[in-house]
């Protein structure tokens, strides 16, 4: 049977409702061309994709050189360049990891073995707008019903500014491990069993140019909540509102 453009159209508007329904209380699908920071300057949209396997049974790991590590593989082409559309799919080589022991609140454990075993995977990327000033990456894990704990998230939003904004900083608060990235340029490496606190990390001055800036982050979690908060501050600790936010 042909599918017609008509059908294409409802199946997505569909797929909005159920992410939307899923996401509820934490998310809301984008509908607006474009965003502003809240009154607190933080950032609250983003684009958001699915969780990627990498099972970790503790958050004890997370050491400088463990995080830059496995936050350097490349799992899927252009991890660093892309700037997705919402709906678009990667294909992705990810660790297995058996399904998740809920009532422990940590990945199930791994059967003992000399290699990891790993699985193909086609995730997808989300435009979302957070409800609140911080971003709930384990609500979305569990909304859409994929691996919450063992788990990287990639996410990343366009800054867009109508002037150049000097001497800003990137403040980021995350609930376990990460990095982050301002127009290509690593800016901030966070490490350790670490929890959600505002501004707990602050990269050097960098400048927002006229035009598109890329803001990425990717984020990793073993066992318990995974979320972050950002936001660009001054030297005074001030946050810095004067631009808007698009997914791409």
């Amino acid at each position: 049977m042909t599918v017609t453009a008509v059908q294409v159209q409802a199946q997505k508007k569909n797929s909005k409702i159920d992410v939307a329904e899923a996401l509820k209380g934490y998310f809301k699908p984008v509908t607006t061309p474009s965003a502003a920071p809240d009154a607190e300057g933080f950032i609250r949209r983003w684009m958001i994709l699915e969780p990627i396997s990498k099972p970790n049974p503790t958050n004890r790991v997370f050491t400088d050189s463990y995080t830059r590590e496995n936050l350097s593989v490349e799992y899927f082409p252009d991890q660093l360049t892309v700037l997705p559309k919402d709906g678009d799919k990667v294909k992705v080589t990810m660790e297995y990891q058996p399904p998740v022991n809920l009532s422990s609140n940590r990945p199930a454990a791994q059967p003992q073995q000399d290699q990891p075993k790993f699985v193909k995977a086609t995730l997808t990327w989300h435009a979302l707008d957070s409800d609140h000033f911080f971003v709930k990456l384990f609500r979305f894990a569990t909304g859409l019903d994929k691996d919450r704990y063992g788990v990287i998230f990639w996410t990343v939003t366009v800054i867009n500014c109508e002037e150049d904004i000097e001497n800003v900083r990137l403040a980021v608060g995350s609930n376990k491990a990460a990095r982050w990235w301002v127009n290509g340029e690593e800016v901030l490496l966070l490490a350790g069993d670490r929890h959600m606190g505002v501004d707990s990390a602050v990269s050097d001055r960098v400048t927002l140019k006229k035009g598109k800036n890329i803001l990425r982050g990717v984020t990793m979690n073993g066992p318990g909540m995974s979320e972050f908060c950002a936001r660009f501050i001054d030297d005074t600790g001030k946050p810095v509102t004067g631009y808007t936010i698009t997914c791409n």
